[in-house]
């Protein structure tokens, strides 16, 4: 009798103390997709019905004042893309945080556009184009590759190199924008960049980035680089330091191309305030084209088609499925566009139509 009395207490001991060693758990509930301009909410269970002191929500790192145990708040100032939602939970004996996300997306069809050829010139076929950019008058380039990555200056009308300086063999070529009189030149692994002095061609400098995964296409906006790293992100540096400062991330509404997020961002251009990208890839259905991107919410505006420009270049040279479409200059002066590809043997001058 006694032995059963000792069990029974035993047990009873073991479910108090089960009990009281019962895991902290809750769970962390959030609107899943919405499109932009939509309030999202996030609701936290105590699962265990565990005593909660108070709660702090966090959106993309960002305090949200709440009142209980859910938060309602705006997309508008987000942008479209993917954020984390956090609950940072505090009980009378210890603290826990738990993440959950809320995606945006884009509630903007975007325009479908085509091009009119205005002009054609010559081009190195040999260039592994990465970027290129319209400056006073003359085009600046620069080539991919170990071993073969270089930075150009170009004569438009024949093709001809005027200036010409190669990087260390042990890097790989990637975009380039002019700034205040300095070229700005990515690589694609080394997670830096160089700067040189625009007249000389004498490198001056270099810069690190640590947010985003690589090099891959550059321009500036008077102040700011903007860079894209072959994801669907695009980030802001300083222009001076080269210090990554903020990110968008790009999505598009077309129905062609799926929903969603436009990753494969390659070469930049800003025209008239828009972020206009080209995307690797030739696997799409818009296999050469350019997305006109709006930089204050990443939202895709635009898709311009420019396949017929890669099937006239095929007409005379052979490609290979990495000879794609990458490269965009814009003069500001005349508003004349050109866009190029790796290894094309054309440069084509291009107006911008209405499908």
């Amino acid at each position: 009798m006694r032995l059963q009395k000792y069990i029974v207490a035993l047990i009873t001991g073991l479910l108090v103390l089960s009990s009281c060693n019962e895991p902290y758990n809750f769970k962390l509930t959030t609107s899943k997709k919405l499109v932009l301009n939509e309030e999202a909410t996030a609701t936290l269970t105590e699962k265990n019905n565990k005593q909660i002191d108070s709660i702090h929500f966090f959106v993309n790192g960002k305090r949200v004042v709440s009142e209980g145990n859910s938060i309602t708040f705006s997309t508008t100032n987000l942008g479209v893309g993917k954020y984390t939602v956090s609950a940072l939970v505090f009980y009378p004996e210890k603290s826990k945080k738990k993440n959950n996300s809320v995606e945006i997306l884009s509630n903007v069809a975007p325009a479908s556009y085509k091009y009119k050829l205005i002009n054609t010139y010559p081009h190195d076929k040999n260039a592994y184009t990465q970027g290129l950019e319209f400056h006073n008058g003359f085009l600046y380039e620069t080539t991919g590759q170990r071993g073969k990555s270089v930075l150009r200056k170009v004569e438009l009308q024949t093709g001809k190199v005027l200036e010409e300086t190669k990087l260390d063999e042990k890097y790989f070529g990637e975009g380039m924008t002019i700034l205040n009189d300095k070229i700005h030149w990515l690589t694609w692994q080394a997670k830096k960049g160089f700067t040189y002095d625009l007249e000389t061609f004498k490198q001056e400098g270099e810069f690190s980035y640590t947010w985003s995964q690589e090099g891959w296409g550059l321009t500036n906006n008077g102040t700011d680089l903007i860079k894209s790293d072959g994801t669907h992100k695009i980030y802001f540096l300083d222009g001076k330091t080269g210090q990554e400062k903020k990110s968008i991330q790009v999505y598009h509404n077309n129905p062609k191309i799926n929903k969603g997020k436009v990753d494969k961002l390659n070469e930049l251009e800003l025209i008239d305030g828009k972020i206009y990208a080209n995307r690797w890839d030739t696997t799409k259905p818009i296999k050469s084209g350019i997305f006109v991107i709006n930089p204050g919410n990443g939202i895709v505006e635009a898709v311009i088609d420019l396949d017929g420009l890669r099937k006239i270049v095929l007409k005379t040279q052979n490609l290979s499925d990495d000879d794609v479409l990458n490269g965009i200059a814009y003069d500001k002066a005349t508003g004349k566009i050109y866009v190029t590809g790796k290894k094309w043997g054309k440069l084509f001058e291009i107006e911008i139509v209405k499908q």
